[in-house]
């Protein structure tokens, strides 16, 4: 009976070894993705996560994405961009304007009122730019998506704000350049940081509010720090800002064609468009949760949205003056970021 027991267990070990094993192999190729928010934030558990089952799928099971949210391992987050290029992660989720001057060419699609209300529009303009406009900008890494957020509107502490002259003086949290520049016209002083340092800087009264999207108001916290949100007109925003998804070039190099597929196939315009509609949704959710939280949501009138686009297009202009002086015909690409998010709105 022994003998016989012993045979099971053996048996038993054999079968479970052999199935580990399976599934190990299975898995040929592991990839970690590394980003700046917290693990429950909509970027991860909307965008990330479903964007790494597609690649896990189209595979068969070859490739496994682990995500590691936070800055776990390690550094900041203006450093997300470098640590993809030198090969310390494979792949990052990332702000462009953390890295100032770095992707110059993508601005254009965060200028205000070059950018208005609809991010998928914009990210389907990303895309028919990509090759041909943006992607000389990318070296070292191989882009898998880009994308940009809701768009910036005004979180405010305690000042309520209809009109450009009431944010005299201010001092307002930024990530990006083109961002302080927008903050710079208005008469008021920009602080960069990067976005999971802001609700302390609020509570602490670094800043007087923020220009960022809705989004980030639950895993955040913000309507525990703030009092208004303000946006435009029809959902008008004052700019936005731009994001990448990409992998360590030489990864990328290395990785057979079937591997390249499975990335590429859940990386093409419908997901890039699919991605925008992700941000509004979240958008519209972090309003509701700040309303709900007995915050005030004020949207301008078309007049009072005027006055800012008035104000704002100085910013347009400069940023087309700053690149041009580096070889790029800014006002071309202005032109053509503006047609090609005209002929994707409302889509």
């Amino acid at each position: 009976m022994k003998a016989v027991q012993c045979l099971r267990v053996a048996t038993l070990g054999l079968a479970m070894a052999f199935t580990m094993g399976s599934a190990a192999s299975a898995q040929e190729y592991t990839f970690k993705l590394h980003h700046l928010l917290p693990a429950k934030a909509p970027a991860q558990t909307k965008m990330l996560e479903p964007w790494a089952k597609a690649v896990e799928a189209n595979s068969g099971g070859k490739v496994k994405i682990e995500i590691f949210p936070a800055m776990t391992l390690g550094g900041r987050p203006p450093e997300l961009i470098q640590q993809a290029r030198d090969g310390v992660v494979d792949i990052i989720w990332t702000v462009n304007g953390y890295t100032p001057g770095l992707f110059p060419r993508t601005e254009a699609f965060e200028l205000p009122f070059v950018y208005v209300n609809d991010p998928k529009a914009a990210n389907l303009a990303m895309h028919d730019l990509f090759e041909s406009d943006l992607k000389q900008e990318y070296k070292g890494v191989e882009v898998m998506f880009l994308h940009v957020h809701a768009g910036q509107a005004f979180q405010m502490r305690d000042k309520l704000v209809r009109k450009p002259e009431d944010l005299k003086g201010t001092k307002l949290r930024i990530p990006t350049r083109t961002g302080a520049w927008i903050i710079e016209a208005l008469g008021a002083s920009p602080t960069a940081m990067p976005v999971p340092e802001l609700p302390q800087a609020l509570q602490k009264g670094v800043v007087d509010g923020a220009l960022i999207p809705w989004e980030i108001i639950r895993p955040l916290k913000i309507q525990e720090q703030t009092e208004y949100q303000i946006e435009g007109h029809d959902k008008a925003r004052f700019g936005t800002t731009t994001f990448q998804v990409s992998m360590n070039q030489a990864r990328w190099d290395s990785l057979p064609n079937d591997i390249k597929a499975a990335f590429r196939q859940a990386s093409g315009p419908d997901w890039w468009g699919q991605v925008g509609d992700i941000w509004r949704a979240s958008d519209d959710g972090g309003i509701e949760f700040a309303v709900a939280s007995g915050n005030k949501h004020i949207t301008l009138t078309k007049d009072e949205t005027d006055a800012f686009k008035t104000a704002l297009e100085p910013v347009v202009q400069r940023w087309i003056d700053e690149v041009s002086s580096k070889g790029i015909d800014g006002a071309a690409l202005v032109a053509k970021a503006r047609a090609r998010i005209a002929a994707h709105s409302g889509k």
